[in-house]
């Protein structure tokens, strides 16, 4: 029986023990939840390593609205966001609210600001509820209504406001949203916050009453406006596939059809031409035209060049990774016409610029030292936007992709006849500074971070030193030095512009420090922080700041229709309440430099979104190949192609090798399509070298006499007439004559004689190739097997001895005759018959001189 008892009992205490072991566990796992997601281990949306941290929930910024405040502005911001359960329990009491810290007075808060912890905030609205629960994968929207000024009513018969931003006066301020919530086994605690940027340019009248708003409004002072200047960029990363030369009928072969939906209605280059257009011929409802003055449109000629191609049908690979596999038609003939022909009726009636070629690397192209890859990169460019657009663009101006170049590339810019370049304001220095070190950072910079961590700007434009001037003349005047004039943009408005769009990359000139992951924010944030960095100029006049702004974003720019106009729009607000003024792309270049001596000087960040070193040199090697094959053609009148047009396309592989495109954000991906570029035109040069060939002859030639020429046959596969020489290998007895340049027709053939000498009988193996007149060898060598049927110099002595008989025994026949001795060799013939014959030997004699005697 008391074992009976026992039983219940311990089974009760093993309950127990269970029991309180569960408890204890869940107390562990609420105090570790507390412990990791309270405020102080919350970190920025985008900021830090996200893995380490446990997620429950992820806050997104939909729309903000109105968003730049102006003194017609509603007076209340309307902010709509969404909550999501990423997690793998549920969260309850899930509340919002909007904090806000005060008006950024230095530029490089428009970036720093978005790292800045919520305790940094200092200015909070009460929390409003969002949702009681969140179940994982749930989502839930809210809106909520902040007052712009203590007092904020918004206009009649809105939804009442609760909070204030308690803004005090104009300016660029940064806000950020706090999502609070208690997930299953923890605490109430900050989960996730999302911060932008809410330009404010003027505050509207608290009332919402029409009457009063201009009484009790707030403009920014306007003394002062900012000189605007904004760049408006078309390009895409390179599309042909490589390996290809120039042909007369044949059609463009594509890695891919992503162009073709880019190019289309709702692409993103549709989209990016349709907001310039709405900006240069607007409507009622477009941008007034003095902005569109502002403006000036930047076009990547590869981009116009792969366009032009597409329009008169294409090719794409089945398989991106795979240039030699099966192909199809492209689906974006259509498109790419409709695309080009908008273009080209907008480009004349604007400012246009030409971007380098593919968005090449200057300094990458300045290490390779190749003059007709350099021209081709950045001096062809112009004319190829010119001819295509049939128009006239700016020449002379160079825009970097990188927005900055080093110095050998500044020496080839100037050598080619450029006299203007634009580039970050951190990618110049004052002479004498660069490599400097700054406190800046947790990094060494050079002197590109004094514009960037500095009370002090970089002036609008600045020179570059030129070459040595030449001696003063004699009557004592000196020639100055021109230089290049370097036109700047500010990194600050340049880096939020970049993050504009669905492909956000963060430039090479941002500064290390300031560096973060923008794609985790949404896109609606970083439109506002774009927002607020063009509109931080205008409301922050500086004495030690140029009031001159020039808005660059980047050059293959993922910004859509939508994004783009209100950009626009922002720019259009900015002039209307007279902070800005635009200003010409020309009348921006027309500035007078700096007085100050500067230099280039690379930013830190460039050289990890540069092309790297390893690619220079194979470019190089076939940059000289392509050089050698273009001197081996010949141009025959009236007959395409040129050599110029088949050898063109292979040369612009290798500049799209240099191509800084998808750089920022995918360098490894890039790489592979780099170096898949340049095997691919090394493989089709490897073949055009060898499609010029001697043909092997067939079995043994023999020379029938001591000079007998030799008969050689030579190929052309290529297009183009072709100028060769001969090389062949003499042996020893043997004279072959150079027969020097000869030419072989294109896609022909040709047979040439060789003088050739052998002095003796024997069968010789010749080798024999062609190469080019400089020396470069052609198609694969050959041998010719020669058998020779001379005797050499037993032939001329048996001839001699021979020669020397006949003279003998001839003179010993007329000695004989001459002594009226019978020949010995005569003997045996009849007397009367040889008298005879001398009878008619004489009559025949006599009748032949009668005959000739008049």
């Amino acid at each position: 029986m008391s074992q009976l008892m026992d039983a219940p009992q311990a089974r009760a205490r093993t309950l127990s023990r269970h029991r309180w072991a569960a408890i204890l566990a869940v107390l562990v796992l609420g105090v570790l939840n507390l412990g990791l997601t309270g405020p102080a281990a919350a970190e920025p949306s985008g900021v830090g390593d996200s893995s380490s941290t446990p997620k429950f929930l992820k806050l997104t910024l939909d729309s903000v609205s109105p968003n730049t405040v102006t003194t017609s502005s509603d007076s209340v911001v309307t902010i709509t966001g969404t909550v999501t359960n990423i997690g793998d329990r549920m969260v309850d009491d899930i509340e919002v609210r909007t904090q806000r810290t005060g008006a950024i007075t230095d530029p490089r808060g428009l970036r720093s600001a978005l790292r800045l912890d919520q305790s940094s905030y200092p200015v909070a609205t009460p929390f409003v509820d969002v949702a009681n629960r969140l179940s994982p994968g749930q989502r839930k929207q809210f809106t909520l209504r902040v007052g712009v000024r203590a007092g904020s009513r918004g206009t009649p018969g809105s939804a009442p406001v609760t909070a204030s931003l308690d803004i005090p006066g104009p300016g660029v301020y940064p806000l950020l949203l706090n999502v609070n919530g208690t997930p299953a086994y923890g605490g109430q605690a900050r989960l996730d916050d999302a911060r932008f940027l809410l330009p404010v340019l003027g505050l509207p009248s608290p009332a919402g009453d029409s009457d009063q708003k201009s009484a009790q409004s707030v403009s920014a002072p306007t003394d002062a406006p900012v000189a605007t200047t904004m760049l408006w960029p078309l390009a895409d990363r390179p599309r042909l596939v490589a390996g290809i030369p120039g042909s007369v009928n044949g059609k463009a072969l594509l890695t891919d059809d992503e162009l073709a939906g880019e190019l289309a209605t709702g692409g993103r280059l549709d989209q990016l031409l349709g907001a310039l257009e709405s900006a240069v011929h607007p409507d009622s409802a477009g941008t007034s035209a003095n902005v569109a003055s502002a403006l000036c449109l930047a076009v990547d000629p590869d981009l116009l060049l792969t366009v032009s191609d597409m329009t008169n049908g294409y090719r794409v690979l089945a398989s991106p990774s795979d240039p030699d596999g099966p192909t199809r038609d492209g689906t974006g003939t259509d498109a790419a016409k409709a695309w080009l022909n908008r273009l080209r009726a907008l480009a004349p009636t604007m400012c246009t610029v030409s971007l380098p070629f593919a968005q090449v690397d200057l300094s990458a192209l300045a290490a390779v030292h190749d003059s007709a890859l350099t021209s081709r990169a950045i001096s062809s460019p112009t004319d190829l936007v010119d001819q295509i657009l049939s128009m006239r663009s700016m020449h002379g101006v160079s825009l970097p992709e990188s927005g900055s170049i080093d110095s050998d590339a500044a020496t080839m810019l100037g050598q080619h006849g450029f006299t203007s370049a634009v580039l970050a304001d951190n990618a110049v220095a004052p002479a004498g500074t660069t490599g400097t070190s700054s406190s800046s950072g947790s990094s060494t910079h050079s002197a590109t971070t004094v514009s960037a961590s500095s009370s002090t700007a970089t002036p609008a434009t600045v020179r570059l030193p030129g070459p040595t001037p030449p001696a003063a003349p004699s009557n004592g005047t000196s020639t100055p030095d021109p230089g290049m004039k370097v036109s700047t943009f500010d990194i600050w408005p340049a880096t939020a512009l970049a993050a504009v769009g669905s492909n956000p990359p963060t430039p090479a000139f941002t500064p290390e420090n300031v560096r973060y992951d923008v794609a985790k924010d949404s896109r609606t944030a970083r439109l506002q922080d774009a927002l607020g960095a063009m509109s931080w100029t205008a409301l922050n006049p500086q004495p030690n700041r140029p009031r001159s702004q020039l808005l660059m974003p980047p050059q293959q720019w993922s910004a859509n229709r939508d994004e783009a106009a209100t950009l626009l729009t922002q720019l259009q607000t900015l002039v209307h309440s007279g902070l800005a003024t635009p200003r010409s792309f020309q009348d921006l270049l027309a500035v007078q430099a700096d007085s100050h001596p500067y230099e280039v000087s690379h930013p830190s960040g460039a050289s990890s979104g540069a092309v790297p070193d390893s690619f220079v040199a194979p470019v190089q090697q076939q940059a000289g190949r392509i050089t050698d094959l273009t001197n081996t053609l010949v141009e025959v009148p009236q007959q395409e192609p040129t050599p110029q047009t088949f050898v063109t396309p292979l040369r612009d592989d290798l500049v799209r090798t240099l191509s800084l495109s998808d750089r920022t954000s995918t360098g490894s991906q890039a790489d592979t399509a780099a170096q898949r570029r340049l095997d691919q035109t090394t493989t089709a040069l490897d073949g055009l070298f060898r499609s010029v060939t001697v043909l092997p002859p067939g079995g043994v030639y023999t020379l029938a006499s001591e000079q007998s020429p030799l008969l050689l046959v030579a190929r052309n596969e290529l297009p183009v007439a072709a100028r060769i020489r001969f090389k062949i290998g003499v042996p020893s007895g043997t004279d072959i004559t150079d027969i020097g340049e000869q030419t072989i027709p294109a896609e022909g053939t040709r047979s040439f004689q060789i003088p050739t000498k052998v002095s003796d009988s024997r069968s010789l193996t010749i080798p024999i190739s062609i190469t080019t007149p400089d020396g470069i060898a052609l198609g694969n060598a050959t041998s010719v097997k020669v058998r020779s049927n001379a005797y050499g110099s037993a032939l001329a002595i048996i001839t001699a001895c021979a020669g020397a008989l006949l003279f003998l025994l001839a003179g010993r026949r007329l000695w004989r005759r001459f002594r009226g001795q019978p020949d010995p060799a005569d003997e045996g013939l009849d007397p009367g018959k040889r008298r005879r014959l001398n009878r008619y030997l004489r009559a025949r004699t006599r009748v032949l001189q009668r005959q000739e005697t008049p």
